[in-house]
């Protein structure tokens, strides 16, 4: 098996998360060019907008860098298409099976590597022929699973035998040490470049993430069958109490309508702010090159500390 550096050509094993209307180009060229893998969120995008995204980005580092694609989005052939014609050469996928597409990936030389939330789908990635595997626990932000990384982790990798990448609830050297007692080779993390200097969101945004505590997130959509984690406020509240009330799905919808967009334009009160647990580890506003300096020291600090007391 080879490494996941080597198989993408990166430096560090470290992923930007894909997360809509925040992961863009000068967030994921920044990563890409302090070592890590940056990836654009295509989420929530038109072909034309993805397409100036990915040309934006080549503007800004020769490294490489990837293109998430949500694949319960209606456009998602448009934006396979933009990708391939772009000459990106790593996709990662969420929200369903890219068995559809892993013919046009394959003949583009694009290594495509999946979130998955379970084992029993990371085998079934693994047998469509993907390259590796993001395992994601439901401490993460945004649409989670339900089973936690700590759980996950370990049974993923036991059930495959290609690279595993952890996240959810990574923010740090100490949880990147831990991904790899796990059997990681590596770690995705969407909630801490949130606060990189140079993720494209306003700096209120950043604020609010920078002070949240452990219990500041909640899951919403579980009765939906639709999870997702976002940092608690006035809508997040709103929402708690119209589900426990049993609410029309529909009036959820509504009151849920365009809130990642708000969140991304400095809504922090009726925007969906979706960020994880890991909020509660992190608090400075730094750049993306310092976010991973910074891990891989306490990193390698805190194996060392394991290794010889």
């Amino acid at each position: 098996m080879k490494k996941i550096t080597e198989l993408l050509g990166i430096q560090y094993p470290i992923f930007q998360g894909a997360m809509a209307q925040v992961s863009k180009y000068q967030l994921a060229a920044a990563v890409s060019n302090a070592g890590g893998l940056g990836i654009i969120a295509s989420g929530g995008m038109s072909e034309e907008q993805l397409r100036e995204e990915i040309i934006n980005c080549k503007k800004l580092t020769d490294k490489p860098f990837a293109v998430n694609i949500m694949l319960m989005a209606p456009n998602v052939p448009d934006m396979v298409k933009v990708v391939i014609e772009q000459g990106v050469k790593i996709v990662t996928t969420g929200a369903g099976t890219p068995k559809k597409y892993m013919k046009d990936f394959k003949e583009a030389n694009i290594k495509v590597i999946p979130v998955i939330p379970s084992a029993k789908l990371a085998k079934k990635m693994e047998d469509l022929g993907v390259d590796a595997v993001v395992a994601e626990g439901s401490e993460a932000g945004g649409h989670i699973g339900e089973l936690s990384t700590m759980v996950l982790l370990p049974q993923v990798v036991e059930a495959v035998n290609i690279p595993v990448i952890a996240a959810g609830g990574i923010a740090n050297g100490k949880g990147m040490a831990a991904a790899y007692a796990l059997g990681a080779q590596g770690l995705q993390m969407g909630t801490a470049f949130m606060l990189a200097e140079e993720c494209p969101i306003p700096h209120n945004v950043k604020e609010f993430i920078a002070n949240a505590e452990e219990m500041d997130t909640a899951v919403t959509g579980r009765n939906g069958g639709a999870p997702v984690r976002s940092l608690k406020n006035k809508m997040i509240n709103q929402y708690i109490q119209w589900e426990k009330e049993n609410m029309p799905r529909e009036q959820l919808e509504e009151l849920t309508m365009g809130s990642a967009r708000k969140a991304a334009a400095g809504d922090i009160e009726n925007g969906s702010v979706m960020a994880g647990q890991a909020s509660g580890l992190i608090n400075q506003i730094k750049p993306a090159k310092q976010i991973i300096s910074d891990i891989l020291s306490d990193a390698e600090q805190t194996i060392n500390a394991l290794r010889f007391g």
